[in-house]
């Protein structure tokens, strides 16, 4: 059993270090290609782009370490914005205080921790496949989300909110340190807490984490509880950045988040990942889309080639994997 964590270990490391090596392997080729690549112009896009998607995909992380998916992240983020827009337009609209925005993002990470928490103990005590009943709440957050918008954009809003979504500290955009802070906080949680310990067993082996004393059903609640708060940060920075509101904002992300987790090398059935490898994944992700936007690639080919670069990856992992065992 050490041996093969030892194993599962170098190949998490190894990827990492194989990740770190294609992102300046497409830096260097992209500015070789576009003066305009490595221009603050560009790098200050990519830094303020990144946040969203980042987010989002930290949410769908845990839940697909515990060998599950939460499908709801975007809609939840949705109706997550949705409940702080409430708050801001009944306390003043654009004249509303920074007290009214405290307040709104309390309301919408409650309304976060909520859609998760359902979920969680809707998995936990019926046993019901985490894809199913994240749709379902996908559904319902949608519906929700429709009824309380009616379909439009929802705008008005102080003007410190839009400077929260596109102001700097240091030159470092504020969503951007968000991003990097809920980063560094997953990546506690999940190496240094008995919940991310919990997580990883999940999704290795349901059986083996109840004999290590470990409740899986308070594990489930937990981990699907967070997810959802961290869709709720996902939607307070959506609205800051954009300073409005729609619901169905951000709904191609879905499959991307989960094509950054598989490319940071998290195992699809649950076990292990790393934070800082997915991390990469996006960096990567987010560095394609530039460059190749920058050489004038039509938006929909960027799209095909993602997929084709996943598929090229998911080839290569197995035949080093498949390598690796033979030499042993």
């Amino acid at each position: 059993m050490k041996k093969k964590l030892n194993k599962l270990k170098f190949f998490i490391e190894s990827e990492v270090a194989g990740l770190t090596v294609f992102l300046v392997t497409i830096v260097i080729l992209f500015s070789l290609a576009s003066p305009k690549f490595l221009t603050v112009n560009n790098l200050s896009s990519m830094a303020l782009q990144l946040p969203e998607l980042g987010l989002l995909t930290l949410a769908m992380l845990i839940p697909i370490l515990s060998g599950g998916l939460n499908l709801a992240i975007t809609y939840t983020a949705n109706l997550s914005g949705l409940a702080l827009a409430w708050t801001l337009k009944n306390f003043g609209g654009t004249n509303a205080g920074i007290d009214a925005f405290i307040l709104g993002c309390i309301f919408a990470l409650f309304i976060g921790a909520f859609s998760g928490y359902i979920i969680g103990v809707v998995v936990a005590y019926t046993k019901a496949h985490p894809i199913l009943v994240s749709l379902s709440m996908m559904i319902l957050m949608r519906g929700i989300g429709e009824f309380m918008s009616q379909g439009k954009d929802i705008t008005g809003f102080p003007d410190f909110v839009q400077n929260i979504g596109q102001g700097t500290i240091l030159g470092i955009p504020i969503p951007l340190i968000v991003f990097m802070a809920c980063a560094l906080i997953w990546h506690i949680i999940l190496s240094r807490t008995r919940q991310g310990f919990g997580t990883y067993m999940l999704g290795s082996n349901v059986m083996a984490t109840n004999y290590t004393g470990i409740s899986t059903k308070k594990n489930l609640i937990i981990l699907y509880t967070l997810s959802g708060i961290m869709c709720s940060i996902a939607g307070i920075i959506m609205l800051a950045r954009f300073n409005s509101v729609r619901v169905g904002h951000g709904e191609s992300f879905l499959l991307i988040t989960v094509l950054a987790c598989f490319l940071g090398a998290v195992n699809p059935f649950g076990g292990f990942g790393r934070v800082m490898s997915v991390v990469i994944a996006l960096v990567i992700l987010q560095v394609l889309t530039s460059g190749l936007n920058i050489l004038g690639s039509n938006q929909h080919l960027s799209t095909a080639l993602w997929g084709i670069f996943l598929i090229f990856v998911m080839v290569l992992r197995w035949i080093w994997w498949k390598l690796s065992v033979k030499n042993e």
